[in-house]
């Protein structure tokens, strides 16, 4: 049976594409990309390590996408090589709310331990050190 080998982009439907940029660049320090797509339009992407966040518009979808494209309704965790008390740290100056955490949860390889927080659209967000 053939396998996929890894996750290359997800997408986030969103209510405001400038205030989720702002968002994930400023809290999390993706590096948003403008880019075209075949059909012309100019869309955003975030970038992080060998992946990306597509942002596609509440306002002005397109297809394909999802059956129901959302607003609030992820679930992503992403993991940091940054200790969580400087997660926390910068949490805390920058006014975003923890709703949780430090906790030790289940990840893809093992135990992690994590903070949880809302972006713009009421996404969890979960960033996480994996524990050795």
């Amino acid at each position: 049976m053939p396998q996929v080998s890894g996750l290359d982009h997800l997408v986030l439907t969103v209510a405001d594409v400038a205030r989720t940029v702002a968002f994930y660049r400023d809290i999390l320090g993706m590096q948003p990309e403008e880019f075209r797509p075949a059909d012309g339009s100019v869309r955003w992407a975030l970038k992080f390590g060998a992946q990306k966040i597509n942002l596609h518009s509440a306002a002005a979808p397109f297809e394909p996408k999802a059956k129901v494209a959302t607003r609030g309704s992820a679930d992503l965790c992403f993991l940091s090589e940054q200790p969580l008390d400087r997660w926390l740290a910068h949490f805390l100056e920058q006014d975003v709310v923890v709703e949780q955490g430090p906790v030790t949860r289940t990840g893809a390889t093992g135990p992690i331990v994590s903070l949880y927080i809302r972006d713009p659209d009421g996404n969890l967000i979960e960033v996480s050190n994996t524990i050795d």
